[in-house]
């Protein structure tokens, strides 16, 4: 029996590992991605600052980071487990640990302090607003982008119709993107935009992750309770092989 539950699971470490080298490949891969290809979504603010392209291949490069090192911790896992490693099993739990308790206290940070989170959203504002005062309406690709999110979310602009404002968009056409009005509107001027008051679409983003909050929040509670059972089937096969080899 003893033996039986010691294979079932290193069968469970074996599949769990699997499906993390599977998740680290995604990551891996969109990272290189959104890195090299010159039609990536990357690209479309090269044009903007250098700055604001550097910012968004940081990111490029933070998937391609957490991509490998989980590509790594996978490879630990599996081939620790199916070896019989001791060394690479107790690397595997430490590894997961850290992760583990890197988590929690992000989650805490997060709770204890909720300005940061404002304050991230102000950064992500600022990083975008020069894309659609640019952009917008002269880029083919920043335009679909844009129109999609505001015909899908029904909104307009990052924070309103003001972020169009002086846009090479409303100075060009002297007219404002017709998700900007009412849909009884014929033509979007400024005035007619103030007089709709379409919400910005930053805030239609938030209102939709908060409405899918409860989702959320169960695939991160699913995510800890595998790192948590990744960590008890390592520390178990660890002691499980120690008294084997003691007893030899």
């Amino acid at each position: 029996k003893t033996m039986g539950f010691f294979t079932c699971i290193k069968l469970i470490m074996v599949v769990f590992n699997l499906l993390i080298f599977l998740g680290g490949g995604v990551l891996l891969g969109v990272g290189i991605w959104a890195t090299v290809d010159s039609n990536s979504f990357v690209h479309i603010f090269v044009s903007i600052s250098a700055e604001t392209a550097t910012q968004i291949l940081n990111v490029a490069c933070l998937l391609i980071a957490i991509g490998a090192v989980l590509v790594v911790i996978s490879f630990l896992g599996c081939y620790g487990a199916q070896q019989e490693s001791q060394c690479l099993l107790i690397t595997f739990f430490t590894v997961i640990l850290i992760i583990f308790v890197a988590q929690l206290v992000g989650t805490v940070i997060i709770l204890v302090n909720p300005s940061k989170i404002r304050q991230a959203e102000d950064e992500l504002k600022t990083l975008l607003k020069p894309v659609l005062q640019e952009e917008y309406g002269t880029n083919e690709q920043v335009t679909k982008l844009w129109n999609g999110t505001m015909n899908d979310l029904k909104c307009c602009g990052l924070s309103g119709y003001e972020d169009f404002i002086n846009s090479n968009y409303v100075n060009l056409s002297h007219v404002y993107p017709s998700q900007c009005c009412n849909s009884t509107v014929m033509t979007c001027t400024k005035t007619n935009a103030q007089a709709s008051d379409v919400q910005g679409c930053f805030e239609s983003v938030l209102a939709l992750i908060q409405k899918h909050i409860p989702i959320v929040g169960g695939v991160a509670a699913g995510i800890c309770a595998l790192e948590l059972a990744a960590m008890m089937a390592s520390i178990y096969l660890y002691c499980q092989l120690g008294d084997a080899g003691s007893m030899h």
